[in-house]
């Protein structure tokens, strides 16, 4: 076994190898440094039990995390698919066009996120049974409704990726992938929003963007004003009222909001 050629190659791959190994970085950073013999003969009692905490932990969080954005993805796709096939909801032709084009989308994020969850020789969870009519009757006859549910799908994805960025941060190419998505997604709800005649952001906890009750949960928090290390942005002078001040940043939602919110189709 050549440690340091095995080192090398991880290092190709992941080049912060060193500060994922903890307390052991500088023993390894400086390995060419020591004898071979005394290198090796340290080998077999710690390298197992450290490269399995720098990122044997990480990979089923990250796995969690991809099945949880799956879940969403499906949601998404599943409820443009039925939106297209429901005879005569959507008759306008540049906005059929528009929804097309973002049921595609989804449907190659579907396609990225299994593929990626089986890389990581993880099971992508099934496709679960929505009822997007449970507590929206009207969803799939009336298209106001239906627009209303969209911008609240994507909306609910832009900030529950945003939430999970963090839990990601272990991998590179998958934070890559999940942030590659995050902002399609951002753009979908821009452009339902626009549809809707709103604005193309999300502005205050109620969003005053016709949302019915059911669909409040959404926008919970956004009506925050502590960015940073600031307590309250609207008393940094810029002159700019409450609506602007929070609605030039989004909040994450959690895994238990999106959850909540989630709940509400199935």
């Amino acid at each position: 076994m050549n440690i340091f050629s095995i080192i090398e190659d991880i290092e190709k791959v992941d080049p912060e190898v060193y500060n994922r190994l903890d307390s052991r970085r500088s023993a390894f950073k400086n390995l060419g440094s020591l004898s071979k013999k005394a290198a090796l003969a340290a080998i077999p009692l710690a390298l197992g039990s450290v490269f399995q905490k720098a990122y044997g932990q990480s990979s089923g969080t990250v796995v969690e995390v991809l099945n949880f954005a799956l879940k969403l993805e499906y949601l998404e796709r599943n409820f443009y698919t039925q939106a297209l096939a429901a005879n005569g909801l959507i008759t306008d032709g540049a906005a059929r066009t528009a929804i097309q084009k973002i049921q595609e989308h989804e449907a190659e994020h579907v396609t990225l996120l299994r593929t990626t969850i089986q890389s990581l020789n993880g099971t992508p969870i099934s496709e679960p049974t929505f009822n997007f009519g449970k507590n929206f009757p009207n969803w799939n006859t009336d298209y106001q409704t239906f627009l209303t549910l969209a911008q609240a799908f994507e909306d609910t994805g832009v900030r529950a990726y945003k939430g999970q960025a963090a839990n990601l941060i272990s991998n590179d190419t998958v934070l890559t992938a999940a942030l590659q998505i995050h902002s399609v997604e951002a753009r979908h709800a821009a452009h339902i929003r626009r549809m809707r005649n709103n604005a193309g952001w999300i502005v205050g906890d109620g969003d005053n963007s016709n949302v019915p009750a059911g669909a409040q949960p959404v926008y919970a928090g956004e009506g925050n004003v502590a960015q940073g290390t600031i307590n309250d942005i609207k008393t940094l002078g810029s002159g700019y009222s409450a609506a602007i001040a929070t609605g030039a940043f989004d909040e994450p939602l959690t895994k238990e909001q999106v959850a909540a919110i989630v709940s509400l189709f199935e």
